[in-house]
């Protein structure tokens, strides 16, 4: 997302708006997260078209080096500026490298460096070598030199991996004309003295590839897919710099029910911006997708960008490059279909906003276990386990009931003790609930997903993990949670293995699972399976009626027997959902607090209330209202109804869409009620930004005034003054208060003086270049 960011009249013509922003070509606009644009193509004199080469970025243009165009390799260095979206042949001296392809550039400091690549003329195929050789391109004086060494070098290479660290360059990989190779060197930037040092890695290396990116985020380097033989992969590595440690990084997707990664492939991009890497193009198993996916650093979960309206989305593409500057990355060139080369740029804008927290919220509420209401009695142990009745009812059916049972229950014993039914909160035993046929273990899980859609192991290691899926499943079809069951039967299904499935089979007849049963038996009678299992001693220890049930299987196995267990992805509920149907409807009927605003009253939770706003659980743990009443403000203000209501769906289930007047009430909700980050805000902002026209922009002007929203103010404030024929003319502007009248005659004395500031130094720009 870009905040506070204008783009100037000169080159608004060729970015788009949304049909709701109702301004004039010279209204500033921010641009719109998500969102793909086709840039100016480059003149095929300076150029253009080619694969295999590099783009860095470096102040507010990118640059592009070498890469064939076909017919002959490039050593030509270009350059487009992003704030003129002009291209051009880049100013250089010197001797710059030999024409060249896979080879890797990087940035540091007020320099590019080149390192490697397969050089020689693909033409007439001769002199064909790969190179270790590294040259300097100095930004400033545009002067190429080349660098000479003392000491051993890296083997010569082409198509590895590059990146800076702590005034290092890092080369990782590669090919080297026999082999692909996975030794990693570095050298020092600065000095006067250079030489190259072999890093001696440690930890789950990736194996031997070449045609791969890499990105630098939070002090490593993240190594993703490439080309491996057979070895080839869609895994994740990340090197630690400072104890140059190997991490292989399993996104445990299946636990998480989120999207897998990316396809395993080669020549694809990938770069770090914020906590995200974003991964586009490249061949994934001889297609050309051109979706771009997305890697969350923090949630350490994979996800598929969905593109803005109108985008302009690159078609699939190898062997391009891409560039990060500010909030957008840059996109050049590659091998479209029927291997041509492209000469096309792409501008993506990303999408800052922080993080959502609901779910993590929701579990650490789970792990503090405050203001529990409800607890449970597990297994024949009657093992204690507490939890809050908002969370439960919202997401299960089956518990929902078993808790209303006992809320009943429990009333009827306050009618026969006190003669009433109506006994004050502060005085109420804590509601028990009875779970006889569940197992301890099994039902915390089954919590820990109620209250984040995640499954997590107290010990990921066991080797007891699928006999204890297996009592999650059961527990997932007994509470109706559907969406868990998915979750179970695809975790089995990838978990079960010869060693394992006996073990699965027994547990699995004596539970009476029978969709993990039928499974068991077609995993073992298969061809491949069969012999080695059979043999086993843990096959002779089965129980008769199984040993029979394997071998009628093997006999005369059934039709219908099927490689995957049968489930429906599309069933089930996510946490979003649950809570969004909770808060409308679901969940009147357990509301345990009132909220007051406008003299109007608002039944809430106070369980949600307190897991995602530190406001309300200081105040529940603190000095909670005897009547259980509590009136609503934000700072100084009182939020409108409307405004309140998008609040309330932001706190129950993350929802951030709303009307631009509502994100004004609520800029400065996020610090006020204490959310784990800035989300909404960001949100709120960007709402305002794109969805202020001259009709509203003086209700906006005003409205932030009062709130002290500046960056609002400010903005609309511009809005006013690059549409004040238009604005001057509004029924409202009679209205305004003298001090913003002020303030509008302020900002437009300030745009006259940059309007003659910026014709001064376009005219001395203009005169220095006679």
């Amino acid at each position: 997302m870009s905040t506070g960011r204008f783009v100037s009249s000169a080159s608004i013509g060729s970015t788009s708006t949304s049909s709701s922003t109702q301004i004039s070509a010279n209204v500033p606009i921010s641009n719109t997260a998500n969102k793909w644009k086709r840039e100016s193509d480059c003149d095929e004199f300076v150029g253009a078209r080619r694969s295999k080469h590099t783009v860095v970025a470096y102040k507010e243009a990118i640059y592009v080096f070498g890469g064939d165009n076909g017919k002959n390799m490039l050593n030509d260095l270009i350059r487009f500026g992003v704030k003129d979206k002009s291209w051009g042949r880049a100013f250089a001296t010197g001797t710059p490298p030999a024409p060249r392809y896979h080879h890797s550039a990087v940035v540091h400091g007020t320099s590019m460096f080149v390192f490697g690549g397969y050089t020689g003329d693909i033409h007439s195929n001769s002199n064909l070598t790969n190179k270790n050789d590294l040259f300097e391109y100095n930004f400033q004086n545009g002067q190429w030199t080349e660098w000479k060494f003392i000491g051993r070098t890296p083997v010569a290479r082409s198509a590895h991996g590059a990146a800076v660290y702590d005034g290092k360059l890092w080369i990782y990989a590669g090919y080297d004309g026999n082999a692909r190779l996975n030794d990693m060197w570095t050298i020092r930037l600065t000095g006067e003295t250079h030489q190259w040092e072999e890093v001696e890695q440690k930890g789950d290396r990736p194996p031997t590839c070449c045609n791969f990116p890499v990105a630098v985020a939070r002090g490593c380097m993240y190594v993703f897919s490439g080309q491996s033989g057979l070895q080839i992969t869609n895994t994740l590595f990340q090197f630690n710099f400072k104890d140059k440690t190997w991490r292989r990084i399993s996104t445990e997707h299946i636990l998480r029910g989120a999207p897998p990664p990316p396809a395993r492939r080669y020549g694809h991009t990938m770069v770090h911006h914020d906590r995200f890497l974003y991964v586009f193009g490249g061949a994934a198993d001889s297609t050309l997708p051109n979706d771009l996916h997305c890697y969350d650093l923090d949630s350490q979960i994979w996800s598929t960008v969905t593109p803005a309206p109108e985008s302009q989305i690159p078609s699939g593409r190898l062997f391009h490059a891409a560039a990060v500057i500010g909030d957008a990355m840059y996109i050049f060139g590659g091998t479209i279909d029927n291997n041509v080369r492209s000469g096309d740029t792409y501008r993506f804008q990303f999408s800052s906003y922080p993080k959502c927290t609901l779910h993590d919220d929701f579990g650490k509420f789970l792990q503090n276990r405050q203001f529990c209401d409800v607890q449970f009695i597990v297994g024949t142990e009657e093992v204690k386990i507490s939890a809050h009745i908002a969370m439960i009812v919202a997401r299960s059916q089956f518990l929902r009931s078993k808790i209303l049972a006992a809320r009943d229950a429990r009333n009827v014993h306050f009618e026969k003790l006190f003669g009433t039914t109506d006994v004050p909160l502060a005085e109420q035993p804590i509601l028990e609930v009875q779970l006889p046929d569940a197992q301890p273990e099994a039902f915390e899980i089954v919590l820990n997903y109620i209250y984040t859609d995640r499954i997590v192991f107290k010990d990921p290691f066991s080797h007891k993990l699928v006999l204890i899926m297996m009592d999650v499943y059961q527990l997932a079809v007994q509470f109706n949670i559907p969406r868990l069951e998915q979750l179970c039967v695809q975790y089995l299904e990838f978990k079960i293995s010869k060693s394992n499935v006996l073990d699965a089979l027994y547990n699995a007849d004596r539970m009476g699972l029978t969709l993990i049963k039928d499974y068991c038996l077609g995993f073992i009678v298969k061809e491949d399976h069969f012999y080695n299992i059979v043999m086993s001693a843990e096959f002779a220890a089965l129980e008769k009626p199984l040993i029979v049930e394997i071998i009628r299987k093997r006999l005369n196995p059934s039709k219908h027997t099927a490689d995957c267990m049968r489930y429906d992805k599309t069933i089930g509920t996510t946490l979003e959902s649950d809570m969004a149907v909770f808060l409308k409807s679901g969940g009147k009927e357990f509301c345990d607090i009132n909220l007051v605003l406008e003299e109007k009253i608002i039944p809430a939770h106070k369980s949600i209330l307190a897991a995602r706003c530190t406001y309300f659980q200081a105040m529940f743990r603190s000095f909670m209202p005897a009547d259980n009443t509590v009136n609503i403000q934000i700072g100084d203000i009182s939020p409108s109804l409307e405004a309140f209501d998008s609040l309330l769906r932001y706190i129950y289930y993350g929802d951030t869409k709303m009307p631009p007047e509502d994100s004004l009430y609520l800029f400065q909700a996020p610090c006020f009620y204490g959310f784990a980050n800035n989300r909404l805000q960001a949100f709120c902002k960007h709402n305002l930004e794109n969805n202020i026209t001259y009709d509203n922009v003086l209700q906006i002007l005003e409205a932030s005034d009062k709130m002290n929203v500046l960056d609002i103010k400010n903005y609309a404030l511009k809005m006013v003054v690059h549409n004040f024929s238009q604005v001057a003319k509004l029924p409202k502007m009679q209205d305004l208060s003298r001090e913003l009248l002020l303030d509008v005659i302020m900002a437009i004395a300030d745009m006259k003086v940059e309007n003659k500031q910026r014709i001064h130094d376009t005219f001395i720009s203009q005169y220095n270049d006679i």
